[in-house]
């Protein structure tokens, strides 16, 4: 174990908005000396590298809330950083399908959100022009969305993490902000006027502390003092990837019209950065908060769930749905009929096996869903509570508030 060793900020979690609260606290002040703490190899290795690549518009949020303020005003920001610094992306536009007639009134209930949010480069498509637009595609009617898009985020991640700590080098200082990979965080204490931070590899004394921490936010939150009643539930996402003999049937990024009675958009089709076609995600319980294997298990995580209230009431009221997401996540049959909803011709020789990812969902004790972003200070230190989709395209909007919240309210920079 190391000396002490003292920094002004200390981020804890190397996931984008970590990353993009380095980027803007770095780049608006670079004197500060900043460490971002990341236990993994890489940035980006959980839910922000697993996710589907899709640059959301904001057409799908509650006008008013932070998730519609920041996905739009993040999603403008993010494009234009990816354009600034060679980041992989393509803004190629989306269609949401509307299936089948007793769809159309949630399709208009999506534009007009979409409206109140500010989205620009939306129109409705007819039936003709679904076609036109995806030849595949089958629905009686559709919403275009041209500014979404896909991007790299890992890459995106990896880029803001090297431009926040160019920032420094650029005043010629000997002493650099640091990103430290594979080093695990392992507790805090709150003293006057600093902070000492504890990791499997050193002890750290910092002025403010920032945790970025996705699927432990709220793990570390209560490590922290914290009072934090709900809980964070992994739900992981398995997709299929399209073969090279299905490829040509989707050119762009189709969705299904979400339902409402449930907190994810459903399974669509996306087109990556690399040209391949992904198919997905389900939504099914995970019983390992960062396990992407159908049958990967871990006790802690496994209790800390199945021992809350808030995760049975959410199963008992979304009983049938759970078991008919299990059933597919086991069953390429049917992930296949849902997929055929969009695009009938597929058949079983046109998807594979791809990746699964996993994500962070705050569940109240009602066993509701925490649908808006959460981020809450404790003296020196702010807690990213909750952070689900679309936080990867809102992360530099979200890094900037932070680095706001930071410097308002607890003088960061001065």
């Amino acid at each position: 174990m190391s000396a002490t060793t003292n920094w002004d900020v200390i981020i804890v979690g190397g996931g984008i908005v970590g990353a993009a609260t380095l980027y803007k606290l770095q780049t608006r002040h670079p004197a500060l000396r900043i460490l971002l703490l990341e236990k993994e190899k890489a940035l980006a290795d959980h839910q922000t590298g697993n996710n589907s690549g899709v640059i959301h518009s904001g057409i799908y949020y509650k006008p008013g809330s932070y998730k519609a303020k920041n996905c739009v005003d993040g999603r403008r920001e993010l494009v234009a950083f990816a354009k600034e610094h060679g980041v992989k992306h393509d803004i190629c536009g989306k269609l949401i399908v509307a299936a089948t007639e007793d769809e159309l009134p949630r399709l208009e209930k999506i534009y007009n959100t979409g409206v109140a949010n500010g989205i620009e480069g939306m129109r409705r498509v007819t039936a003709a022009e679904v076609k036109e637009i995806e030849p595949y595609c089958q629905g009686v009617a559709g919403v275009h969305v041209g500014c979404t898009g896909i991007i790299d985020f890992r890459g995106a991640t990896n880029t803001m993490a090297r431009v926040a700590l160019m920032a420094r080098v650029a005043l010629g200082v000997n002493s650099a902000s640091k990103v430290a990979l594979m080093e695990e965080f392992l507790g805090v204490e709150q003293r006057e006027g600093h902070s000492i931070v504890r990791t499997n590899k050193g002890t750290y004394q910092a002025r403010w502390v920032i945790f970025c921490a996705g699927l432990q936010s709220d793990r570390l939150a209560r490590q922290d003092g914290a009072t934090v009643p709900e809980q964070i539930v992994g739900f992981r996402g398995d997709y299929y990837d399209l073969t090279e003999q299905g490829k040509h049937k989707v050119k762009h990024l189709i969705y299904p019209v979400p339902d409402p009675r449930f907190p994810f958009l459903g399974v669509h089709f996306t087109r990556m950065t690399d040209g391949s076609i992904e198919c997905g995600p389900n939504a099914v319980f995970t019983f390992k908060r960062e396990g992407y294997g159908k049958t990967d298990f871990d006790l802690k995580d496994s209790w800390d769930a199945l021992t809350y209230g808030g995760t049975w009431k959410l199963f008992m009221r979304n009983m049938s749905y759970g078991i008919n997401e299990y059933r597919r996540a086991f069953s390429k049959k049917l992930f296949l009929r849902t997929l055929q909803r969009l695009i009938p011709t597929l058949t079983m020789e046109d998807i594979q096996p791809g990746r699964a990812g996993v994500r962070a969902m705050l569940l109240g004790t009602d066993g509701n869903m925490v649908d808006d972003f959460r981020i809450e200070r404790r003296g020196s230190h702010i807690h990213v509570l909750n952070a689900p989709s679309p936080a990867a395209t809102a992360a530099l909007a979200i890094g900037g508030h932070i680095a706001t919240m930071a410097e308002e309210q607890m003088g960061v920079g001065r």
